[in-house]
């Protein structure tokens, strides 16, 4: 989005453009292997390990993506070192020939960290595996200036689950500090997984508005400062309720109003 351009700590004419999708496998690799520590405390380890099949999963996913996005898709790993990513790199090549129409490139995740910052808008659809993605997704937060903005999907083969990447945030309890949007997003993408797309673009179209008019929490607002989080969901539910309003007039939103025009 335009509106945040001057969010973002990263210099305008590196992010302009950025559009990147991140799938992330979620259910394996080091956070679910084998772990171990040894009886004295002073030796540790933790198990990387991925199958096939666990792989095919979400690189299906991520191919399908890039189709209706710019048709590329790159793969984050380190397989100059891990065995796990070389066969990462196996299989998603292998899956690539099914989808011929897809560039497929390649990042160890080091140099991708720092790709993220000098040059994001290189990005497509990213895919990686569940420690890679849970950093890189974190990194790519900073772009548009707050990781309270980023929605996310977690989908199985029966079951979804939407929410913000974030994790909780029992420090802002009860301070109206957190930003709502990145859930309010989330609400959108569960709507586009019910095909339910005109529904989650209205929604979208309240975010952007809020994010232009700099309705907004602490994290982005350079502009007021009392904008709290629950102002922040009524002007969003005041914009999906009267789409075609002007609203343009806020000055009384110290009250926790927003004013249709």
């Amino acid at each position: 989005m335009k509106s945040l351009l001057s969010k973002s700590p990263l210099k305008k004419h590196i992010i302009k453009g950025t559009d990147i999708s991140i799938y992330r496998e979620l259910t394996g690799g080091i956070y679910f292997g084998e772990k171990k520590l040894s009886e004295d405390g002073n030796t540790a380890s933790d198990l990387c390990e991925y199958s096939r099949h666990e792989i095919e999963r979400i690189a299906h996913l991520a191919f399908v993506a890039a189709k209706t996005r710019r048709q590329k898709v790159t793969l984050i790993d380190k397989a100059n070192v891990l065995e796990s990513s070389r066969l990462w790199r196996k299989v998603v090549g292998e899956i690539a020939k099914d989808y011929p129409e897809i560039e497929l490139d390649y990042l160890f995740v080091d140099n991708a960290a720092m790709q993220m910052i000098l040059n994001p808008t290189q990005f497509d659809v990213i895919l990686t595996e569940n420690l890679f993605g849970d950093v890189i997704s974190d990194e790519a937060s900073v772009i548009g200036g707050s990781i309270g903005l980023l929605a996310s999907a977690s989908v199985g083969d029966k079951y979804s689950m939407f929410e913000p990447i974030h994790g909780s945030y029992p420090q802002a309890e009860g301070k109206g500090i957190a930003n709502p949007i990145a859930s309010i997003l989330s609400a959108a993408m569960l709507l586009d997984h019910f095909e339910l797309f005109k529904e989650a673009e209205l929604i979208r179209a309240a975010v952007e508005k809020s994010l232009k008019l700099n309705i907004t929490t602490p994290d982005l607002n350079t502009k007021f400062d009392n904008i709290s989080t629950s102002k922040v969901g009524d002007f969003i539910e005041d914009y999906i309720n009267n789409p075609d309003d002007s609203n343009l007039n806020f000055t009384n939103m110290h009250l926790g109003q927003s004013t249709i025009i």
